[in-house]
């Protein structure tokens, strides 16, 4: 398998979606899920940040009369549906469901279109950046997946490529936890079930220690370990 990342930048103005993220440097969305036929693309997306960004992105991201996933134009006549799974004051949760049409094909499809079925796809909105990475196998055509992207881009679009490479670890949490020893393991499932993690703490390193029949000292180097770990491994998938 080979993985595929690219990356479409919006000149501010071109896209009212776009220029809310552009608008608050906070926000973001990832997709978590996206699959696409012939006939249809659904998706579900995570965006979080600020209460007014959020505010100001869910206005404009479930407006059914324009279209958040076209290149070549912001509205297009296809039906577009959405709910939204969850609310909190920082994140929001969103379903997407829309028709394919001719004139008017979403970054999936035309992926689809060219690779054939087995894709998968990890997609992420911040700034002015719509970051797109796809799982495909070894022999598909990408040569021409970038060039019919690149012939739907509208003015104030661009498009880069940021890499063609095999495939490892392929999201960020089987990424971190594959850096991470059974050892390291071991200290952090016991941490999390303990309460380690929860505010207040219902349990201190010491007891983690004489319950684990381990050092303080150990443990505590294991959790720090661990902990940077992973949030190293996030931040750098955010940035």
């Amino acid at each position: 398998m080979r993985e595929f990342e690219f990356v479409v930048r919006f000149d501010e103005g071109v896209d009212d979606l776009m220029d809310v993220f552009r608008a608050y440097p906070s926000l973001s969305a990832r997709t978590s899920v996206c699959v696409c036929t012939e006939e249809t693309m659904w998706r579900v997306d995570h965006l979080k940040g600020p209460a007014e960004g959020l505010e100001a992105v869910e206005e404009v991201f479930l407006d059914e009369s324009r279209c958040n996933e076209c290149l070549d134009a912001p509205d297009c006549e296809t039906s577009r549906w959405y709910q939204v799974l969850d609310r909190q004051s920082n994140a929001l949760t969103v379903y997407t469901r829309r028709r394919e049409v001719s004139d008017c094909r979403s970054v999936p499809y035309i992926v689809v279109d060219h690779l054939g079925d087995g894709v998968l796809f990890e997609a992420r909105r911040t700034g002015a950046e719509y970051r797109w990475k796809v799982l495909y196998p070894e022999d598909g055509p990408v040569g021409a997946l970038y060039d019919a992207i690149e012939a739907e881009l509208r003015p104030g679009l661009e498009l880069e490529v940021s890499h063609l490479r095999t495939a490892g670890n392929w999201d960020v949490e089987s990424s971190a936890g594959a850096r991470l020893s059974h050892d390291h393991w071991e200290v952090l499932e016991a941490a999390y079930e303990a309460g380690y993690y929860e505010r207040p703490r219902e349990v201190t390193v010491t007891e983690l220690a004489e319950e684990l029949g381990v050092p303080r000292s150990t443990v505590q180097y294991r959790l720090r370990t661990a902990e940077d770990t992973v949030l190293s491994r996030f931040i750098e998938r955010s940035l």
